[in-house]
């Protein structure tokens, strides 16, 4: 099932052929608003309209509004709410929102733009969406992919970064794996489950929550067909060569910015060696791998292991790892006997 995020500007694009659109972006909300800055609507003139601004409290009005071409500019911020607009139905608790409109018209410049955004919330790059208003807005791409969309807002100059949540892919389901997916899920992950093995669904059947996507599917089959990008982070947890060995075989070949596999140092070891043996890995590529996994805060149960292993990935994410880090890590998991257990 697609974001709502991208199944928006998907419908933006499908609408913008044909017909001019209205495109809506929460930038800011004030006290109780049911939906968060970076929120999404799309319209068109017959009240056509997908995605929400406040759940339900402001979409009527607005779709009226646009109705009588009171939005016409290329872009404009409306206030709902206290100091700012009323519609029929308040937002709670006294709350209010400022809203970016886009009036896009039926071009090709306008099909460009949506596809570049499109783009970056798939997670095929990240962009810059520059805004002065009232003029149209303008995009360009930037380097970091793994940092979901952020708003700045000074005057009349508007800046949103634009790019898809990170994402975790779980090779192979086991307890570990469950709390690391919903640690991450809590996180802003997208996360991805693939597990091929029906006895392991059925067993953790009850612990997958709805916010998982669950893929039956070998782990590094997903990997070698659909492979990921650079937000993507990628853990093989199951404890079985079978499927880290191969997971690991083709995660490297993606520009994930992190791989791990579970294992005490031992495990790690001989597993590193197979890799190279067998599996014909280079040394850049085996550095890559993150394993034993996580860092060393001496985790011994399924809950603590997962904690170490999302905080790994998370400083990673945040690019607040350095080498030192890195190799002061390393010297703690082979001293740390607690750790290495994992």
């Amino acid at each position: 099932m697609l974001r709502e995020d991208v199944f928006v500007i998907s419908q933006a694009l499908s609408w913008i052929k044909k017909e001019p659109i209205w495109l809506c972006t929460v930038l800011s909300t004030y006290g109780s608003s049911p939906r968060s800055p970076g929120s999404l609507l799309v319209a068109k003139a017959d009240g056509q309209y997908v995605g929400s601004l406040s759940g339900g409290c402001i979409e009527e009005d607005f779709i009226q509004r646009i109705q009588h071409a009171e939005y016409i500019k290329s872009s404009q911020i409306v206030r709902y709410g206290r100091g700012g607009l009323e519609a029929k139905v308040n937002l709670p608790c006294d709350g209010s929102l400022d809203v970016l409109i886009e009036y896009l018209p039926n071009s090709q410049e306008s099909v460009s733009y949506l596809t570049e955004i499109h783009q970056a919330l798939l997670g095929y790059t990240a962009i810059s969406k520059k805004i002065t208003l009232p003029q149209r807005g303008e995009v360009s791409t930037v380097n970091n992919q793994q940092t979901p969309t952020q708003i700045e807002r000074e005057g009349e100059n508007i800046q949103l970064y634009i790019a898809a949540p990170p994402r975790l892919i779980i090779a192979g389901i086991s307890n570990v794996g469950i709390y690391c997916a919903s640690f991450a899920a809590t996180l802003g992950f997208e996360v991805i489950i693939c597990e091929h093995r029906e006895d392991e669904l059925s067993r953790f059947s009850g612990q997958l929550s709805s916010q998982f996507e669950v893929i039956k599917l070998f782990p590094a089959r997903y990997l070698e067909s659909q492979s990921c990008t650079p937000n993507t982070a990628i853990v093989s947890l199951t404890h079985d060569p079978r499927i880290d060995d191969l997971t690991l075989m083709e995660a490297v070949n993606t520009p994930a910015f992190y791989i791990g596999a579970m294992g005490s140092v031992r495990t790690s070891a001989r597993r590193r060696e197979r890799l190279i043996a067998s599996g014909g890995m280079t040394e850049a590529e085996i550095e890559r791998i993150h394993a034993p996994i996580g860092i060393p805060i001496g985790s011994k149960t399924p809950p603590e292991i997962a904690l170490a292993i999302m905080a790994d990935i998370v400083a990673h994410k945040n690019g607040v790892v350095s080498s030192s880090y890195v190799s002061e890590t390393k010297k703690v998991m082979v001293t740390n006997s607690m750790y290495c257990d994992v």
